[in-house]
């Protein structure tokens, strides 16, 4: 069986190696600040490119991306190495691609909001049950109505239409408060100050990419530069596990392997399951038990391994235990409950050893050939090929451009979805409204329009009336005037007639 060789006991004459087929049973790697976990995690990363295993590993202090340069013999090393019998020792650079959340430091990472979830969104958001339990129901009606959710301006584009419809869809899918959409609102602010603008849209990140050997047979060291990110501890942890469940969701069943098609190392594990839920800490659980079956390998590296939960400690076969320091009855229990984790080896008292560890110096039990723990040893672990210090920051830009995945991810693509969908509708109604308020307008314009032809009409007839009414009386005026002027000539006529003949007499 092939194994990489990680660590000796110039005591015993003996190397301490892991099983490459084992490696998918997942590891640990523990111990307090100083101790010596980032060169094993690096002795770890160089060896399994050795044998041709990609490796994906964050970078939060700046000292893993020097894996990518050789490494320099100095007096140190050169005693270190003559002292434990480290043999054939070379210092050599390994491949690495960079990448970065941000995109600055390395090449992009993105996902969608889609393939986030809502349970992980929650997570870095630090959203209580009944504001995840909006959130949910805001995936399901953009899922329903086939809305598209890609980057965060498509997240707060539904949030407001569904608090806008909170009534009607409240009906359909349970209580959505305007406070609850409100909270959330606000936290998505919070997640874009911290650079969740720059992660989430597309192209959102192939997997496949991560999975690379290089020419010589190498596998690629996939170093994801997060200082920046490390600002953000819920965002950083979040995001690690998000890519480790997307792995698990989309790689395909391959069952053990001669050796992993990847192994992922988790810095700062502590992170992920600080004031995590109950049904959080089950997919976690969960998916480290079922990830194996697709080939992957994790490491969790943290400073104690209390600081994981039973569940998912169980399940890690290969264990690094660094130096733990004891000064209060609180560490005292926690190198106790420490020490039982470990096969006992007769010749080791693990609780006192512990204690005594030189920088470097661990101790170790690894799973054998029949995949069952070895008993405990003290070792010392190798020298890195690869540069123990922090990389030049000068040299980050030609790393990224090293990558040959970095053309694919520079340029973002916004296409149509929920926030174009609903600003659509939003104009939409709001042309609607405009165009029922004009209808209102017109129609009260034609009303005062044909109350003012009425009122017109009335007045017109009433002057006609009125008009009609005069004549009529100047007629019957004149006719009377006619008659009375008749009466007078006729009478006036026999008066003429009457004097004419007095006076013929």
């Amino acid at each position: 069986m092939a194994t990489i060789n990680i660590a000796r006991n110039k005591d015993k004459d003996l190397d301490i190696v892991m099983y490459l087929n084992k490696l998918n049973r997942h590891g640990l790697i523990a111990g307090a600040t100083g101790t010596g976990k980032t060169i094993t995690l690096k002795v770890l990363a160089e060896q399994l490119s050795n044998n041709g295993i990609p490796v994906f590993m964050a970078d939060i202090k700046g000292d893993l991306t020097s894996i990518s340069q050789p490494g320099v013999l100095d007096d140190n090393i050169n005693s270190r190495l003559k002292e434990y019998g480290f043999k054939n020792y070379q210092t050599a650079s390994f491949p690495c691609h960079l990448w970065d959340v941000f995109g600055v430091n390395g090449t992009a990472i993105r996902s969608t909001v889609s393939e986030m979830g809502p349970m992980l969104l929650s997570r870095m958001m630090g959203l209580n049950e009944v504001q995840e339990g909006v959130l949910n129901i805001v995936f399901k009606i953009a899922d329903e109505k086939q809305y598209l959710l890609l980057d965060l301006k498509d997240l707060q584009a539904m949030l407001a239409d569904v608090g806008n419809h909170a009534q009607e869809y409240t009906t359909l899918y349970g209580n959505i408060t305007k406070a609850s959409i409100g909270t959330i609102q606000r936290e998505l602010l919070v997640l874009e100050n911290q650079g969740g603008a720059n992660f989430f849209g597309e192209p959102a990140i192939d997997l496949n990419d991560f999975i690379q050997i290089d020419s010589s047979g190498k596998g690629i060291v996939n170093v994801l530069y997060a200082k920046e990110l490390f600002n953000s501890p819920k965002l950083y942890a979040t995001f690690l596990i998000w890519l480790v469940s997307e792995l698990f969701e989309n790689m395909p069943e391959v069952g053990d392997l001669d050796k992993p098609k990847l192994v992922f190392f988790f810095d700062e594990a502590h992170l992920l399951f600080n004031d995590a839920s109950d049904e959080f800490l089950e997919q976690i659980e969960k998916l480290v038990r079922l990830i194996r079956s697709k080939g992957i390998g994790i490491f969790f590296i943290t400073q104690n391994p209390i600081d994981l939960p039973d569940n998912v400690l169980g399940q890690l076969g290969n264990k690094i235990q660094h130096a733990l320091r004891a000064f209060t009855p609180k560490d005292q229990k926690a190198v106790k409950a420490m020490a039982e984790t470990f096969r006992v080896n007769d010749g080791i008292d693990v609780e006192k050893d512990v204690i005594e560890l030189k920088t470097g110096e661990a101790l170790i039990s690894i799973l054998n050939e029949d995949g069952e723990p070895t008993p405990v040893e003290r070792a010392m672990v190798r020298v890195p090929q690869s540069l123990i210090t922090q990389v030049n920051l000068a040299i980050l830009p030609s790393l990224k451009m090293m990558n040959p995945f970095d053309v694919k991810y520079t340029q973002v693509v916004d296409r149509e979805s929920a926030y174009e969908i609903l600003q659509n509708k939003v104009i939409g109604e709001q042309q609607l409204k405009q165009q029922e308020e004009q209808a209102k307008i017109d129609a009260k314009a034609e009303k005062e329009l044909a109350k003012q032809q009425a009122k017109e009409l009335k007045e017109a007839e009433k002057a006609k009336k009125a008009t009609v009414s005069y004549q009529m009386g100047k007629m019957l005026k004149q006719t009377a005037m006619r008659k009375v002027t008749n009466t007078v000539f006729k009478n006036s006529g026999s008066i003429v007639r009457g004097l004419l003949k007095n006076l013929i007499k």
